[in-house]
């Protein structure tokens, strides 16, 4: 489900969505789908476009996790993660991992 509608900026590290998986998953909403394949079978399949959802501030604050923050400013409420580049991220996730034995 989204947590953001269309036309609204975003930022690196914003949380812009949630998933099925239990692992976090970076996109990128403001990159372009490819059309590589205009005749696959099903292309005429109906969309159905579902509303983003707007947490209150209480909502946002059951939803985040422990790398998470809420951002409340006069007009909206994000969610974002607190170390914003992906990068830095993944290298602060992987100096947690304990060493494996062999």
């Amino acid at each position: 489900a989204l947590l953001v509608g269309p036309s609204v900026d975003v930022y690196e590290g914003m949380i812009v969505g949630e998933n099925s998986r239990t692992d976090e998953m970076d996109v990128n909403p403001t990159k372009e789908k490819k059309l590589t394949n205009m005749r696959a079978a099903g292309s005429d399949d109906l969309v159905r476009l579902v509303p983003p959802r707007n947490l209150s501030l209480e909502q946002a604050l059951e939803f985040i996790a422990d790398d998470e923050c809420v951002e409340v400013t006069p007009h909206n409420v994000r969610l974002r993660k607190t170390v914003l580049s992906a990068s830095d991220r993944g290298r602060q996730r992987n100096s947690k991992r304990p060493p494996r034995t062999s």
